[in-house]
């Protein structure tokens, strides 16, 4: 690993690369996000949008924002080469125009207020400048812009599954509650029925086995996912 990329964020493990690119992660993990994050904001969300999508990784997300939001214009931002590169077959492949950009999320190559949306899914577990990231987010959305964030949380990223599998910076994990501090310091602006905590059978350490057997889904627990959708005040 060289100097910039251990400062920016911890790379995935090779099993993690692959599954990432599969049909398992774009329709069970991705497009189950979106479609939640669709429904959590105040007002519509604007006509031909200009998005953002930071940590875009393989590609896959793009063609779903597409769908989602018919954007006027879509931004790929991503860090890695090797998944930079991935996403360039696959929109070759599915005849999708979007601009590709390899930046570090917290130095993104885009001029202040020039996006309506940005899009970040399950990219901050790998992030070492969080708050850096957040702030950048900030600038690049105009004002009333809305940032879309889907998020595992420490509980999981933490839980044993995951740290057998895939690779992560364990010492900047958040809480759902820590995540969301976090935004509001960052300048956005959200309320609770902004904000959905869903607990997916892939997020628990158990991968839904309790509930399978009858046992139901705890009341008291931590969180294992956040998805948000924050906005930059218009003033």
């Amino acid at each position: 690993m060289d100097t910039m990329t251990s400062n920016a964020y911890v790379p995935e493990t090779r099993f993690g690369f692959w599954f990432l690119g599969t049909r398992i992660w774009r329709n069970h993990v991705l497009k189950i996000a979106i479609d939640d994050l669709r429904r959590l904001p105040d007002a519509p969300f604007p006509a031909a949008p200009v998005i953002a999508d930071v940590g875009c990784g393989q590609g896959n997300s793009l063609s779903l924002l597409n769908a989602a939001f018919a954007p006027s214009r879509l931004i790929g931002i991503e860090f890695d080469a090797h998944s930079l590169a991935t996403a360039r077959t696959l929109l070759a492949r599915e005849g999708l125009h979007a601009e590709l950009k390899q930046n570090d999320c917290a130095a993104i190559d885009l001029p202040d207020a020039s996006v309506d949306m940005v899009f970040c899914h399950q990219t901050f577990h790998h992030l070492l400048r969080q708050e850096e990231a957040m702030r950048e987010f900030y600038r690049i959305l105009k004002p009333g812009g809305q940032l879309l964030f889907a998020e595992s949380t420490r509980a999981y990223i933490h839980s044993w599954i995951i740290r057998l599998l895939f690779r992560h910076p364990m010492h900047v994990q958040r809480t759902a509650d820590e995540y969301k501090a976090m935004i509001r310091d960052a300048g956005f602006v959200f309320e609770a029925k902004n904000v959905s905590e869903p607990y997916l059978w892939w997020s628990r350490s158990d991968l839904g086995a309790f509930e399978w057997f009858g046992f139901g889904v705890p009341k008291e627990r931590e969180e294992t996912l956040v998805n948000l959708v924050a906005t930059k005040p218009a003033a």
